[in-house]
């Protein structure tokens, strides 16, 4: 009997520095990106002033995604995958989908800010934490009926419904652009002429955090968006051995991180909450647990007299 052999091949051959080089930061990338979304996912779990915040519901969203993205690193970064058509060990878009729960996310938070600072009133009365919600399942389950719809279609109506999609996404991608002009005009002019107070704090630095995380987002994944269209409308694009050496790929990942890192950046409240929650504990030795509780005992000079002292009253 011919045995089948499963097994799934490395990314890279190690015949050369930059193959080590490839497969170390894939895995490094990994590590460090499912930690650090991870933490910023319980930090906000746990502390119930920011499960309040909408804000911080979309937050959460998109830090599950990239949990998940820094996780999936650890098959499509250190193993022969290849997505597409045609595949090779794929995972039918399954891991590298998790981009789109993102983009989709941004969309729905860009607007949650927009009604939030343009139109207070009627953000108070309808936009309500359900609502939020919903929204965020509703960017989970879009993304993946579309995966599902294709992974049952002919390869032919398959590639048409990935044409379909790519036309979709660019039409997100041009609202997400114009919604982060606005919503840079807001907050240069509107928020610039209301009064100081704790609320308006809160609604520039939600604003500007939105901005920077959405700028920095498309910056590192248009590269990618651009050379899959040009593949998709032409012969010509660039083409990689797998995923782990498709540069636009990684660049596209690495948002799973500058993501988590520009929350933290830009939130002192989740920051407090992620520190307190869970970095606090990993950091602090043991040691310094014992050396507190030691040093917290009353010296034996507070708590029996001396000899001088029982001699002198004697």
């Amino acid at each position: 009997m011919s045995s089948v052999n499963y097994t799934i091949p490395f990314s890279v051959d190690f015949t050369s520095p930059g193959d080590v080089f490839i497969f170390i930061y894939h895995l490094v990338f990994a590590t460090c990106a499912s930690l650090l979304a991870g933490s910023v996912v319980l930090g906000i779990l746990c502390t119930r002033a920011l499960r309040l915040q909408n804000r911080f519901i979309f937050m959460l969203n998109t830090s599950i995604s990239d949990t998940l993205t820094g996780l999936s690193v650890y098959y499509l970064g250190l193993f022969d995958v290849q997505e597409g058509y045609p595949s090779r060990n794929s995972t039918y878009y399954i891991l590298p989908s998790f981009l789109g729960v993102n983009i989709m996310t941004f969309v729905f938070a860009q607007f949650d800010r927009y009604l939030a600072v343009a139109h207070p009133f009627f953000y108070k009365r309808f936009i309500t934490r359900w609502f939020v919600v919903a929204c965020c399942a509703f960017c989970w389950l879009y993304t993946y009926s579309i995966l599902a719809v294709q992974s049952v279609l002919p390869v032919a109506q398959a590639v048409k419904m990935t044409a379909f999609g790519i036309m979709m996404l660019q039409i997100i991608i041009v609202v997400k652009v114009l919604m982060t002009i606005k919503l840079y005009l807001i907050a240069r002019h509107q928020l610039g002429r209301e009064a100081p107070s704790p609320e308006r704090d809160s609604k520039k630095e939600s604003l500007r955090l939105i901005v920077f995380v959405v700028i920095c987002f498309l910056s590192l994944w248009c590269p990618s968006f651009v050379n899959i269209m040009v593949r998709y409308l032409s012969n010509g694009g660039l083409h990689f051995r797998n995923e782990a050496t498709n540069v636009f790929a990684s660049m596209a990942r690495f948002n799973a991180l500058s993501t988590s890192a520009l929350y933290i950046w830009g939130s002192p409240a989740l920051r407090t909450a992620v520190w307190s929650m869970m970095w606090r504990r990993v950091c602090t030795p043991p040691c310094h647990i014992k050396t507190t509780r030691v040093f917290n005992i009353k010296p034996a000079k507070d708590r029996m007299p001396s000899i001088s002292q029982n001699t002198k009253d004697s």
